[in-house]
């Protein structure tokens, strides 16, 4: 059963005033807040069903810890509130086929159907030798499963130590593949090769001091049995940010700050500035972006990193004729301190097969999720 997004009684468009795209909003009041997922983990199955999001109720919770998730059942027509998956940090993961929901919570992952009837299931524990009673900030950044369907990549922060192991499905033995005394988080498995992580440093802030810790080297890459090696050197390294693996395996995607959206491949560390910042310095830059699998069309937040400036726009770039199309041009900044305590950000992404693109909007005065229709954005950049 396919879903038509543009006649859907859950979905209501809205068209940007200046570009002339339509978008349609989710249509719910499960929570105060609903927030789609962080860009590099799909929220909506492959056949386009489901569509998961966060929901939050200020002031409760925050991004590290309190949110829990909500589905809406397109085929359905019905939207389901889920109290029982309260997760930290980003760490949901959706089963693009199924449409279980997988999450994190302090030293286990967790997992849950998308039917009303369904029941909570405890998929696997990190084993008490391993985490000895320490405060966990966090189990997995995002979950990502390996290429083999086996394991989830967990990259833990348990007090003063940093882990990154492989947790199996079935509730196999967890395997450390390598300790940290500094922050690594943002793990990702390879879409293709079942023995092989992108990792990220990070920066921290000491558990029993207060003292901040920040990243050298950015991105890199650790292969079962071996230690991590940085994808670059230090001096390049330091200024890249939001990596994700292209759907090939061969490359990884990240943000230079200062330059763009760019590309490198992991074979060679060559490396290719894909969509360049604009030049006036007073215009929006690369924060968050995602790629379809092909490789050809691109989507991003772009402004600054400090939403609160009021600078930022969701923005498509067509790889193939080099033109663009704003999705929201200028979406208003969140009320209050909702920015900051629980991460918004549009996070647009690529999903259901690369069929729609989703992202957080506020064009409503409120944190809503919103989808709209890749076709009709190439359609305008062809």
């Amino acid at each position: 059963m396919s879903v038509d997004i543009r006649s859907h009684p859950l979905l209501e468009a809205w068209t940007d005033p200046r570009s002339g795209v339509v978008s349609y909003i989710l249509k719910t009041d499960v929570a105060a807040c609903r927030q789609s997922f962080y860009f590099t983990n799909l929220g909506m199955t492959d056949d386009g069903r489901y569509l998961w999001f966060y929901t939050f109720n200020p002031p409760s919770g925050s991004a590290e810890s309190g949110r829990t998730l909500a589905v809406a059942d397109l085929h359905e027509g019905v939207v389901r509130a889920l109290p029982e998956t309260q997760f930290r940090d980003a760490s949901p993961y959706i089963d693009p086929e199924t449409g279980d929901a997988y999450w994190a919570w302090d030293y286990s992952v967790w997992k849950r159907p998308a039917a009303a009837d369904a029941d909570v299931e405890l998929v696997n524990a990190v084993p008490e030798e391993i985490h000895r009673h320490r405060y966990g900030k966090r189990l997995a950044t995002h979950l990502t499963r390996s290429a083999d369907g086996t394991a989830f990549l967990i990259d833990a922060a348990f007090g003063r130590e940093w882990i990154v192991g492989l947790l199996p499905i079935d509730g196999g033995d967890f395997e450390v593949l390598q300790s940290f005394d500094r922050c690594y988080n943002h793990a990702q498995m390879s879409p293709t090769d079942p023995d092989l992580a992108l990792i990220a440093q990070d920066w921290w802030f000491d558990v029993a001091t207060g003292e901040p810790g920040h990243y050298e080297n950015r991105i890199w890459l650790l292969r079962r049995g071996e230690s991590a090696t940085p994808v670059f050197d230090a001096d390049y390294g330091k200024k890249l940010t939001h990596e994700w693996w292209d759907a090939s395996g061969d490359s990884i995607w990240y943000i230079d700050y200062t330059a763009g959206t760019a590309k490198v491949d992991i074979a060679t560390s060559q490396y290719k500035l894909v969509w360049p910042n604009e030049a006036d310095p007073r215009s929006a830059k690369a924060c968050h972006c995602h790629a379809d699998a092909t490789g050809r069309y691109l989507v991003a937040d772009q402004g600054t990193y400090q939403w609160k400036d009021g600078l930022c726009r969701v923005r498509f770039r067509n790889l193939d004729t080099g033109k663009e199309v704003d999705i929201a041009s200028h979406p208003p900044v969140p009320v209050g301190d909702t920015y900051g305590k629980y991460h918004v950000h549009p996070h647009p992404q690529f999903c259901a097969r690369d069929r729609f693109i989703c992202y957080t909007t506020t064009v409503w005065g409120g944190i809503d999720v919103a989808v709209t229709h890749v076709a009709d954005l190439i359609d305008r950049t062809s």
